[in-house]
């Protein structure tokens, strides 16, 4: 579609960000508490879809939020070193960091992360970290640079890869914030807000 001279990320890569991002933070995800708000909403109709219009179109626009920054890190590092291991590895790099951070957004819908606490739950704080320090062993060590293709990237280029995968946590919470202001309900605060263990 985007007339790449090479594909932005190998299968291998896929398959390594996937183990990556969607094993421990997915399982720290499911032992996030449930809200103590959660019994005054009112309950799912039994005609209604899993998965509401509002929560497909919410799914759907921060898929693509995070594909585009993988692809703009890819078009970035194309642009500015002509090197494609560089922006490949840029690539993988944006992707794998992005979801990471993006799953500290998803433990509440609606919650900003301020109010829960980016230590509230230390399930999920263990799992950022496994990632983070798995993924830069794979950025960072030269065996397994050689396993994965990745090239070792210049200072420059870290920086717009930490910039690009700290994007949809930035987002997603101004994100929250208008949905809050348009539907005048504020976040859970005191006695509203979750319980964690």
């Amino acid at each position: 579609m985007f007339s790449f001279p090479h594909a932005p990320l190998s299968p291998v890569q896929l398959l390594w960000l996937n183990l990556v991002t969607d094993s421990l933070p997915a399982l720290a995800l499911g032992m996030e508490p449930v809200e103590k708000t959660v019994m005054r909403q009112p309950p799912r109709g039994k005609q209604d879809p899993l998965f509401s219009r509002a929560f497909s179109l919410r799914l759907a626009w921060q898929g693509a939020m995070v594909g585009g920054l993988t692809l703009l890190a890819y078009g970035l590092g194309l642009r500015l070193t002509h090197d494609y291991a560089i922006a490949n590895t840029m690539a993988f790099a944006t992707l794998t960091l992005s979801q990471l951070f993006h799953a500290f957004d998803v433990r509440s819908e609606e919650t900003s992360l301020f109010r829960l606490g980016f230590f509230s739950n230390p399930a999920m704080n263990k799992a950022f970290l496994a990632g983070v320090v798995l993924q830069g062993l794979v950025l960072l060590l030269p065996p397994l640079q050689g396993a994965f293709s990745v090239v070792p990237m210049p200072l420059p280029q870290w920086g717009i890869v930490l910039g690009l995968a700290v994007t949809p946590l930035v987002v997603c919470e101004i994100e929250k914030a208008v949905r809050r202001a348009r539907t005048g309900r504020p976040a859970p605060v005191g006695k509203e807000a979750a319980v964690y263990r």
